[in-house]
């Protein structure tokens, strides 16, 4: 199945019409997975189901013009950011029904709690503010947390996604978690380099 998955991820990068259809479809069990990750901070009735995720993902990458992955690593990272996106989304739509109120500083004892799994709507937008800094002070780590975080990714599975050795995703990874344990709590974060 792993050769068919990456044929027709060339199908995909080609332009082929149907291709992500069959990407999809190949790989749906991860992407469930991926999901289940993804929402497993949610309350009950307040966000999209497993499946529902998995399907608006689906058509926002229906109609990305960039999506071309390299691997099925690089496709469920890109799977896994858009359905962060979509979480986000609809986290910024319920608080903007809200009047007033103010976010509550949340400690944390955990980075990997807070970003796999946010509580509430505030957090989950201060992680999503979070992960856009690293973004912009080190795309390679930002990268390593979602494929971690989000994918569920070892350190193996991160380095050969991003064409890097063990040592360097292992030395990023725990840069990146200081940084953002840091930043999450309201402290200036340490320096991160990628």
């Amino acid at each position: 199945m792993s050769g068919e998955v990456t044929l027709w991820l060339e199908r995909l990068r080609a332009g082929e019409g149907g291709a992500l259809d069959e990407v999809v479809a190949r790989l749906y069990p991860e992407l469930r997975a991926v999901a289940r990750r993804l929402l497993r901070g949610e309350r009950a009735g307040r966000t999209l189901a497993t499946t529902a995720l998995v399907h608006e993902t689906y058509l926002r990458l229906l109609g990305s013009r960039a999506l071309a992955p390299a691997d099925r690593g690089a496709f469920l990272a890109a799977a896994a950011v858009t359905m962060r996106r979509i979480l986000v989304d609809a986290a910024r739509r319920r608080l903007a029904l809200k009047r007033g109120g103010e976010s509550a500083r949340v400690e944390l004892d955990e980075i990997a709690e807070v970003v796999a799994a946010p509580e509430g709507d505030e957090e989950l937008l201060r992680v999503d503010a979070a992960l856009a800094e690293l973004d912009r002070a080190a795309p390679r780590a930002r990268q390593i947390v979602e494929l971690r975080f989000f994918v569920g990714a070892t350190l193996a599975e991160t380095a050969a996604a991003l064409s890097l050795s063990t040592k360097t995703v292992q030395r990023d990874w725990l840069a990146a978690r200081a940084w953002l344990r840091a930043r999450i709590a309201g402290d200036p974060p340490p320096a991160v380099s990628s």
